[in-house]
C-alpha cells in the first residue's frame, strides 16, 4: 500500500518520516499553514529590497566579504555566484537516500518560515523529491559550519538547471537532460534564495538520521545474535534476570534483557546444561545487556538530538517577519549534532565489538568445547579461522573511525569562521562505523548458526530456530572448507529479514 503523502510543516518532521521519503519513495507536500509562513515572510523580504539598509546575504557579500554592499541590479547575480563558486564537494557522492533526505530536510527548514524564499523555491524542491530528480552531491568538503556549504550548494545548482544528477551508476548526469527528460522547469534564484538553500546542517543530520534508523534495526539483530551465541556457547540466562536490571535501571539494560529472554525461551539446549556447574559466562555474553543497553541509550539520546535538529532554523540571517527584524547569527552551527554523532559512533564501535567477542568464544576449542573454527575436520579444513580475523579486522577499522571528529576545528573564510564542528565528518564516520558493525553481527549470526548445528540433537528455541531456518535457506551448513565470502554477503542481506523472523516468533523486539 502507498505510503500517505507528507505534509511538511517545519515543526513535526520524525527520523521515521526522512526514513520514509528517503528509502521508500513516500510522497512530500508543503502544509497550508507552512506555505502562509513562508509567503509572509517572503513579503518582508521584498519590503527589505526597497530599502538601502545592508542585510547579511541579502545586500552584502558573504564571510568575511560581508563588509561590501551589493548593488540591487546584482542581487539575483549575488545568488547563483554563491552556489556556483561553493559547489566544490569531493569525492564520491551520496547515494539516492541520502540525497532525498537531504532535500526532505532543507525543504522542512524552508517550511518553518524564517528562511525568506519564494513559495515557489519551497515547492520546487518537494517537485524535486517527487519527481525523483537526484543531485549528485560530493560527501566531502563540508566543516559543519557556516553549515553544510558545499554539499548544499550542489543541490541548490541542481535546482537551478546547473550542475549534475546522480546517475544509475552513481556517476555524475548533465543536470539539464535530466530536467528536459522529467519535463521539470529549473528555478531561477532571486535575493536571499542561494543562501537560504545551503546555509545549514542539512547534510550532517540527513546521515545522521538515516544511521538512527538503522542502528535501531542493529540494536535488534545484536540482541538477536547474542541469543544465538548464548545457546552455542551452552550459556546461562541468569544474567538477563530481570532482578539484575532492576538493580541499576538502565533503561536499556532491560530492553536487551527483555529481548533476550523472549528470543531464548524455551530452549532444550539452554535446559540441558542448567543444572551444570559452570556458573558465569564470559564477559561477552554476561555483561552484554549492559554493553548493548548502553548503545540503545545512546540511540534515544540521538534521536531527542536529531529530532530538535530537523526541526529548526539553520539560516543565516534568520528573518522575523512578525518582528520586522533580521538577525544574523550562528545557528547553522553544526556542534549537536556533530557531538551526538562522535557519541554515537563509539557506540556502534562497541556494539560490534563486543559481538567480535562472542565470535572469538565460538571458534576457540577452549571456551566452546566445540571443534576448533567449528569444522570437523580440522588441520585439513581452516573453518570459520579467517572470518574471525575478518571480524576483527572490521572491529579496529571501526575503533580508528571513533576518534571523535568534533574536537577539531580548523578556522575558514580567512579567519571570520574561526571555529567549525566537522559535524559532517563525525555523521560520515558514523555512518561507516554502523556498515562495520553489521558485518560484524552477520558474521556472528553465521557462526553461531555453524555452532547450533553441532549442537544437535539439541535444539535452540522457536525463536531462534527460525532465525537458523532463515539463514541455512540462504547458506548450508559447512561440513568442509569452501568460499565463504558469498555465505557472508548472503547472511548480510538478510539484515531486516533476520529481525522479521524472529518477531514473528517471539513477538515484538524493543
Amino acid at each position: 500500500m502507498p505510503l500517505k503523502k507528507l505534509l511538511i510543516d517545519g515543526e513535526t518532521l520524525t527520523i521515521r518520516d526522512v526514513y520514509e521519503v528517503a528509502c521508500c519513495d513516500r510522497p512530500v507536500g508543503v502544509a497550508p499553514a507552512a506555505a502562509k509562513k513562508v509567503e509572509k515572510c517572503r513579503r518582508f523580504v521584498d519590503k527589505l529590497l526597497t530599502q538601502d539598509k545592508p542585510v547579511y546575504g541579502i545586500n552584502t557579500g558573504f564571510g568575511i566579504l560581508s563588509e561590501v554592499a551589493i548593488p540591487k541590479d546584482h542581487l539575483d547575480d549575488l545568488q547563483m555566484n554563491l552556489i556556483r563558486s561553493h559547489a566544490i564537494g569531493i569525492g564520491d557522492p551520496f547515494d539516492r537516500a541520502t540525497v532525498r533526505a537531504i532535500m526532505l530536510l532543507r525543504a522542512n527548514v524552508l517550511a518553518k518560515g524564517f528562511s525568506g524564499v519564494r513559495l515557489s523555491t519551497l515547492e520546487k524542491l518537494v517537485e524535486f523529491i517527487n519527481a525523483d530528480i537526484v543531485p549528485y552531491i560530493p560527501q566531502k568538503g563540508s566543516v559543519g559550519a557556516s553549515g553544510d556549504l558545499a554539499p548544499l550548494s550542489h543541490l541548490a545548482l541542481a535546482l537551478c538547471g546547473e550542475g549534475y544528477c546522480l546517475g544509475d551508476d552513481m556517476k555524475p548526469v548533465d543536470t539539464a537532460g535530466v530536467l528536459k527528460k522529467k519535463k521539470v522547469t529549473p528555478i531561477a534564484l532571486k535575493a536571499k534564495e542561494g543562501l537560504a538553500l545551503i546555509n545549514g546542517t542539512q547534510v550532517m543530520t540527513a546521515v545522521g538520521a538515516l544511521t538512527v534508523e538503522r542502528l535501531f534495526g542493529l540494536s535488534k539483530l545484536a540482541d538477536i545474535s547474542l541469543a544465538l551465541t548464548v545457546d552455542a556457547m551452552l550459556g546461562t540466562d541468569r544474567a538477563f534476570d530481570e532482578k539484575v536490571s532492576r538493580v541499576r535501571a538502565h533503561p536499556g539494560q532491560f530492553e536487551v534483557s527483555r529481548n533476550v529472554r523472549k528470543l531464548i525461551a524455551g530452549s532444550t539446549i539452554r535446559e540441558s546444561h542448567r543444572c551444570c556447574t559452570k556458573v558465569q559466562d564470559s564477559y561477552s555474553i554476561r555483561c552484554a545487556p549492559q554493553v548493548h543497553g548502553a548503545v540503545r541509550d545512546a540511540l534515544h539520546h540521538a534521536v531527542e538530538v536529531l529530532t530538535t535538529e530537523l526541526n529548526s532554523s539553520t539560516d543565516n540571517p534568520l528573518i522575523f517577519p512578525d518582528e520586522r527584524e533580521t538577525i544574523s547569527a550562528g545557528n547553522f552551527h553544526g556542534e549537536p549534532v556533530a557531538l551526538v554523532m562522535d557519541y554515537l559512533a563509539a557506540a556502534a564501535s562497541e556494539l560490534g565489538n563486543i559481538s567480535e567477542r562472542r565470535i572469538e568464544q565460538m571458534v576457540n576449542p577452549v571456551f566452546s568445547q566445540l571443534p576448533a573454527f567449528l569444522v570437523k575436520d580440522k588441520g585439513l579444513h581452516s573453518g570459520f579461522m579467517i572470518a574471525q580475523v575478518a571480524a576483527a579486522g572490521l572491529v579496529s577499522e571501526s575503533k580508528s573511525l571513533s576518534f571523535p571528529a568534533s574536537v577539531d576545528s580548523i578556522p575558514t573564510s580567512a579567519g571570520k569562521e574561526d571555529h567549525v564542528s566537522m559535524g559532517t565528518i563525525a555523521a560520515r564516520k558514523c555512518a561507516m562505523v554502523a556498515e562495520n558493525t553489521a558485518c560484524v553481527l552477520a558474521l556472528e549470526v553465521l557462526i553461531a548458526c555453524q555452532a547450533l548445528d553441532l549442537r544437535k540433537p539439541l535444539k535452540t528455541s522457536k525463536a531462534l530456530q527460525a532465525v537458523h531456518r532463515k539463514v541455512r535457506g540462504a547458506v548450508p551448513f559447512m561440513d568442509t572448507d569452501r568460499f565463504l565470502h558469498p555465505d557472508f554477503a548472503k547472511v548480510r542481506s538478510l539484515e531486516r529479514e533476520l529481525v522479521a523472523v524472529a518477531e514473528k516468533a517471539a513477538g515484538p523486539l524493543v
